[in-house]
């Protein structure tokens, strides 16, 4: 365990360390995708929906959002879709709902659209090195819900299993058995959905049209489908949601039981991430590997005291790598965000 009172500002290569030490597992975050597209540091995705130019959340969308003490997408339109099938069961008028839930659901995604990077300017070989680098583990977990994993292992063929398969592209909690690496999204995707019964399935698409027109005529318009994401907001909101998904319920306690040798990636695991520190420390993986990007002396030492301080305690032992020297962490990975 490190001693979060005396720590170096040295970092490991991570080349150097895989060679010594066997990971089964990898859990990204969103230094992770700000690897490629600088544009995913956004701080809020509910604050930059109030403000995107395109059809922003209006005062009646906030009202709701406010009424149910959230700023959880999933949540608020869960709820509008189940009030306006109860208002059309009671013969009551369910337009006022249903135009709430459709306006939320636009502005989400003119909100993606405007931070995610675009799918004309991703290219090949950076499809490629994430693919390859996400098939070198038994599992690999990310709290990232924008498309580039996804674009990977569709750009990598059967590489990595999502376990979304069968003919409606559906999570079976009894038939997820895979001897293919697994990509487990902890907090959703863009790419996923609730379906009526709660269960989750992946839109059926075309590489990068989930971010085209497929995703404004199709999903928008479509009262079942609520957008499987786990945003922002308390910790306790994210485990409301978390908890009312059978996907998402069994990638947290996939994490939980992950005993094995861990790398974390452009992972922050502050304060709205404690569900995620908490499955950690269950879990106790004999070591943790955890990039750190050399922006000083002063800057290392502080991410050394802040992750041993998260794992005070614990049998683990902590290791800490160069984010650069992580294929993740390429800097030629970086695409220039267009003005």
């Amino acid at each position: 365990m490190t001693d979060f009172l005396d720590v170096d500002d040295r970092l490991e290569d991570w080349n150097a360390l895989r060679d010594t030490v066997a990971f089964g597992g990898l859990l990204t975050g969103n230094g992770a995708s700000r690897a490629v597209w600088d544009d995913f540091g956004y701080d809020s995705l509910f604050e930059n929906a109030r403000t995107v130019e395109e059809k922003p959340l209006g005062a009646s969308e906030l009202a709701v959002f406010d009424a149910l003490q959230t700023r959880s997408f999933e949540q608020v339109l869960g709820a509008l879709k189940t009030t306006s099938r109860v208002n059309k069961a009671l013969a009551v008028s369910s337009a006022a709902p249903r135009n709430r839930y459709y306006a939320i659901k636009e502005a989400l995604i003119n909100t993606v659209h405007a931070a995610h990077i675009p799918w004309r300017l991703v290219e090949a070989s950076t499809l490629a090195t994430l693919g390859e680098e996400l098939a070198r583990y038994r599992t690999v977990f990310t709290t990232n819900y924008d498309l580039l994993n996804h674009w990977a292992i569709q750009h990598g063929g059967d590489a990595v299993d999502d376990l979304f398969n069968g003919p409606d592209a559906g999570f079976d909690l009894c038939a997820n058995a895979t001897h293919k690496p697994r990509l487990l999204y902890l907090h959703g995707g863009l790419h996923l959905v609730r379906n009526q019964d709660g269960t989750a399935r992946r839109l059926a698409s075309t590489e990068g049209t989930l971010l085209g027109q497929f995703a404004i005529n199709n999903t928008i318009k479509t009262l079942d489908d609520v957008p499987l994401i786990v945003n922002e907001g308390p910790v306790a909101d994210k485990l409301k949601t978390i908890r009312s998904s059978d996907y998402l319920s069994f990638c947290l306690n996939q994490l939980q039981r992950h005993g094995d040798n861990l790398c974390l990636f452009g992972h922050a695991l502050g304060e709205q991430d404690a569900h995620i520190v908490r499955a950690l420390r269950l879990a106790q993986p004999k070591v943790l590997a955890i990039s750190v990007y050399p922006r000083s002396s002063a800057f290392i030492q502080h991410q050394k005291r802040h992750y041993a301080r998260l794992f005070e305690g614990t049998a683990t032992e902590l290791r800490f790598f160069d984010a650069k020297s992580h294929a993740l962490g390429n800097p030629k990975l970086s695409v220039p965000v267009e003005l």
